[in-house]
């Protein structure tokens, strides 16, 4: 949805929350690697090859849940990222030589009403924890998100998420 967008009743914004996650790495230069496909249970690393530094998969990660990156080069710290849908959803900045990033995602969102906040916006623990709604996607293939709540003044009341119309995969 657009930081622009003001919902109005009616309104109908929609997402997908992708299944597919892509791992790479950078460094504090700029400089990118391919993002490879990843699912949980892979581990990637970054390593000194031939042709300079590759970044490949390299087994599995001690955690089936969960995807590692790990910095096998012999100096310089990394940047390991996880991507969904080509936006960036978490990063581990400063992964040394020898040193490893682990990653773990339910299929879970948190929802609530902030304002002032950009769509991408790196958000702030204190924001953070005025988003209060946590709904598990765990075998959901679709649904609609109801917001109730809300209104002028006193008397408003706290907006609620919940889901209805869920249709299980």
């Amino acid at each position: 949805m657009d930081s622009n967008c003001k919902l109005r009743p009616g309104m109908e914004p929609s997402f997908t929350f992708p299944a597919q996650s892509y791992a790479s790495v950078g460094d504090n230069f700029g400089n990118m690697s391919p993002q490879l496909a990843a699912v949980d249970g892979q581990s990637f690393s970054i390593i000194n090859g031939p042709s300079g530094d590759e970044f490949k998969l390299t087994g599995n990660a001690a955690d089936p849940h969960g995807i590692e990156i790990s910095n096998a080069l012999s100096s310089g710290a990394i940047n390991a990222n996880v991507y969904k849908d080509g936006r960036l959803l978490a990063t581990k900045t400063g992964v040394a030589p020898g040193e490893k990033a682990a990653f773990k995602f339910e299929p879970t969102i948190h929802i609530g009403a902030v304002s002032q906040i950009p769509q991408g916006a790196i958000i702030n623990s204190a924001i953070l924890s005025q988003v209060n709604s946590q709904i598990s996607l765990a075998g959901v293939q679709s649904a609609d998100i109801v917001m109730t709540g809300g209104g002028p003044g006193p008397t408003s009341t706290p907006f609620i998420f919940t889901l209805q119309n869920v249709v299980f995969a």
